[in-house]
């Protein structure tokens, strides 16, 4: 979790008394580096300035000249590498569009915070903030060669790191989400965006897959002889569903391990659901015969309809985290999350929050009945040697 003292904030409002406010919320939470403007040309006139970097920047989306709205698509189209937080006193339902049209910009946000800032929103927030320093990486922008995927699809230069999910009623941890990470000799630890175009591309998707369900199937057993027996939830994709056979591949392997189907759930992509392929829906209805758990995945951002949804035989459906993180603040989110979990509750179906980074987004989805929580507030993703003695460290707040 990044600390404020070691970030570079630049704070972009034309109200002197509001910018001057910012400024000392921060200050008092630790900021030592502030840089304060009046507009928004001023502000991407500092965020060019290579000899200075800034982490954080706060944006105030009304204001004369340059407004909010315009250096958000300047950050975008000049690649500046600096995180937002929107700020207005506008209505909440605007923020949470700007913030949509932000993301889709690509330009990374935090959150938003409604007028008057409180030391509580914004610490929430600089805690969200992730350093490219500190993030396990070589950067998505390297190109790797298909040739260079497949000899670490040979070597099984892959793991999954693993993220808990845990029962917000009980405090108790049900599950894991298995993350896939290349662990190269050469790079380091390379993020998915860098090598799933790649594959599939090429159509190596079901390599990567068979890689992960083995090794999660190793973590599992290895977690069980330490007294800890948990789900674990593994992303599938489109492409590796649509295969002829492949929901009877896993189910013969998994058969084989000593592992009751309960504990293995597999996820696909809201975007995914509307598809008609054949093999795609019968391979997961099969998966669900045979005990499988099956989730839908970034709910609330693939537009699939209630119809296109209610084909695939899910047992829980996970919340996107645009959606969850900040919602007992915004009146535009709350109403989509709420809406979210009174269809989970109707249809008797799991519901997985995303995103979880406060307290009071637990508190919030813990009064609306949300069945589990996942986000940074609960855990970061970690290797499987950790999660027994998190698992442990965490249960005896319960």
């Amino acid at each position: 979790m990044a600390k404020a003292a070691d970030l570079n904030f630049l704070i972009v409002e034309d109200d002197e008394f509001q910018r001057r406010w910012i400024g000392a919320v921060v200050a008092n939470l630790g900021g030592r580096n502030i840089i304060e403007v009046g507009d928004g040309a001023a502000a991407l006139a500092v965020l060019q300035d290579k000899s200075q970097r800034i982490d954080i920047t706060f944006i105030d989306l009304s204001m004369p000249g340059m407004d909010g709205l315009e250096l958000i698509r300047h950050i975008a189209k000049e690649n500046h590498r600096t995180a937002a937080i929107l700020v207005s006193a506008l209505d909440t339902a605007l923020l949470f569009s700007v913030d949509t049209m932000a993301r889709a910009y690509g330009v990374e946000t935090l959150g938003t915070i409604e007028k008057p800032a409180t030391p509580e929103n914004v610490q929430a927030l600089i805690d969200a903030f992730v350093p490219p320093q500190a993030r396990r990486k070589t950067s998505e922008s390297v190109g790797f060669s298909f040739g260079d995927l497949q000899q670490a699809l040979k070597n099984k230069e892959f793991d999954p790191l693993f993220q808990p999910k845990v029962e917000l009623a009980t405090g108790q941890m049900k599950g894991v989400e298995a993350f896939a990470r290349w662990l190269s000799p050469e790079h380091g630890t390379v993020l998915p965006g860098a090598f799933i175009p790649v594959l599939e591309e090429h159509g190596e998707m079901e390599a990567l897959a068979w890689i992960i369900i083995e090794k999660s199937l190793a973590a599992w057993h290895a977690w069980r002889a330490q007294g800890v027996t948990t789900s674990v939830s593994i992303n599938l994709s489109p492409s590796v569903l649509a295969r002829p056979g492949m929901a009877n591949r896993v189910i013969d392997f998994l058969a084989n391990q000593n592992v009751e189907p309960h504990y293995f759930i597999f996820e696909v992509t809201e975007s995914a659901t509307v598809t008609n392929l054949p093999y795609f829906l019968e391979n997961l209805a099969r998966l669900r015969m045979r005990g499988f758990g099956l989730s839908v995945d970034d709910y609330g951002m693939g537009q699939a309809s209630m119809q296109e949804l209610m084909r695939i035989p899910f047992t829980e459906l996970k919340i996107d985290r645009s959606f969850v993180a900040g919602a007992c603040q915004n009146q535009a989110l709350e109403l989509v999350l709420s809406s979210s979990l009174e269809i989970c509750q109707r249809l008797n179906r799991h519901s997985v929050a995303v995103g979880v980074e406060t307290q009071q987004d637990w508190e919030f989805l813990l009064q609306r009945n949300c069945t589990y929580a996942q986000g940074y507030y609960i855990a970061r993703p970690m290797e499987a040697v950790a999660i027994p003695g998190w698992a442990r460290e965490w249960s005896q707040f319960f």
